[in-house]
């Protein structure tokens, strides 16, 4: 994938930097038709025109309209479509029908995107905004990279929907890589530990702020449970001995059928949906699209368990562990977000953003679960040890795996 930078300081890299991520959203869509890109194929995906125009309702919205004299709105209604989750902002267009929204049509929301960059950007050339802005900005190009790995998930949904099982695209994609795993643990003392964001780099205010956590001695598998592993689980029996799951995970598995991962195909082989269309099954490559019911299960079968976050991040960490295991790293970042055993909620002392901006995260602390690391779908420069990713525990549509950790021994 192109690089997708974040960094903004002066005024020439805050203005390259906003070309190349928003530049990089269009990027995404140029295989897609205009008709692929109306589609929603369920209530948690949206059509990919939408994430082009909410991410610049964004831009429009929290700075131009804000910190702009006299600005007026390029589209009266746009304000309620594209509006995505603000009830501060205003009303807005129910999600689950973000896919009957066949106008605007996609040129006129390339039109609009083009509009607002032109706006944006000759407004800050011309005039001496706030110190806020650079702020503001660069929550934007982080926003708009968070729905640029979102647009792909959809878009995967969409094709995987159609029996034509259409490829996104023909040429290399980033895909999560066969692991080479020894099968040994990367081990850690535990402690008195700090974890959260600290110092002036980005961050989302879910990652803050930094504070201590205590850990009993443990360890992380040294790599990522692999669809052959998962063959295994199910050769088990595994999706059908209630014992391994929890009670709400066994149900969601009896009442919607659930015997393998999303995207698996059984034909005259197992196959696997890909944004390449459909291959054959790799044992070697990391299993994804696994709900964290079917991931606290798997671990149960194995013997192990989930990591905390915070055992996760402290071990991600450069350093934290002896040696890295394989020619591939261990899997940390780059492959698949990977659930936790913690639950999405607020760090000790959190503070939600100022204004309209304060229901970005804070809201959504309930009943979801943590995921950490990043997928291979995920902008270059979007990952660190202590972003939090959140999904409510049946969804799997996310690039998302697992790691097996367990008490570490004493012997």
């Amino acid at each position: 994938m192109p690089m997708a930078e974040t960094a903004i300081s002066a005024q020439p890299q805050r203005l390259q930097s906003y070309r190349t991520v928003r530049q990089f959203s269009e990027q995404l869509c140029a295989t897609l038709s205009a008709e692929d890109t109306c589609i929603q194929s369920m209530p948690d995906v949206s059509p990919s025109k939408w994430h082009l125009a909410h991410t610049t309702w964004f831009f429009e919205q929290f700075i131009l309209a804000e910190y702009c004299e006299g600005y007026q709105p390029f589209h009266p209604q746009y304000a309620y479509l594209f509006n995505s989750y603000y009830i501060s902002k205003g009303d807005r267009h129910a999600r689950p029908a973000r896919g009957l929204l066949s106008r605007p049509t996609l040129d006129e929301i390339l039109a609009y995107r083009h509009a607002i960059d032109e706006r944006l950007i000759q407004w800050l050339e011309q005039s001496d905004p706030p110190d806020t802005i650079d702020t503001l900005i660069t929550l934007g190009l982080n926003h708009e990279q968070q729905h640029q790995e979102l647009l792909l998930m959809d878009i995967k949904h969409v094709f995987f929907c159609n029996p034509l099982f259409p490829a996104y695209s023909k040429t290399p994609m980033p895909a999560a890589f066969a692991t080479g795993q020894t099968g040994e643990w990367l081990e850690h003392p535990g402690g008195l530990v700090e974890i959260g964001h600290h110092g002036a780099d980005f961050s989302f205010d879910n990652e803050q702020p930094r504070h201590k956590v205590w850990l009993e001695p443990f360890a992380l598998a040294d790599a990522l449970v692999t669809n052959g592993d998962w063959l295994d689980f199910i050769e088990d029996g595994g999706y059908h001995t209630p014992r391994l799951w929890l009670s709400e995970g066994w149900d969601w598995c009896q009442q919607n059928d659930i015997a393998a991962p999303l995207y698996w195909v059984y034909d005259d082989e197992i196959l696997e949906f890909t944004l390449h269309g459909l291959q054959t099954l790799n044992p070697d490559r990391p299993v994804s699209h696994i709900s964290y019911y079917e991931a606290a299960a798997f671990a149960e079968w194995a013997g192990a368990r989930l990591p905390s976050e915070a055992e996760w991040e402290v071990a991600a960490r450069p350093g934290s562990h002896q040696h890295l295991l394989h020619p591939g790293g261990d899997g940390f970042f780059g492959q698949l977000w990977q659930w936790t055993s913690s639950p999405y909620q607020a760090y000790p002392g959190f503070k939600p953003l100022p204004g309209s901006l304060g229901e970005y995260n804070g809201k959504f602390m309930s009943s979801q679960m943590v995921l950490r690391g990043s997928a291979c779908i995920t902008p270059p420069g979007h990952e660190r040890t202590t972003y939090r990713n959140f999904f409510y525990p049946q969804q799997r549509w996310q690039f998302a795996g697992l790691r097996l950790a367990r008490d570490r021994t004493t012997d």
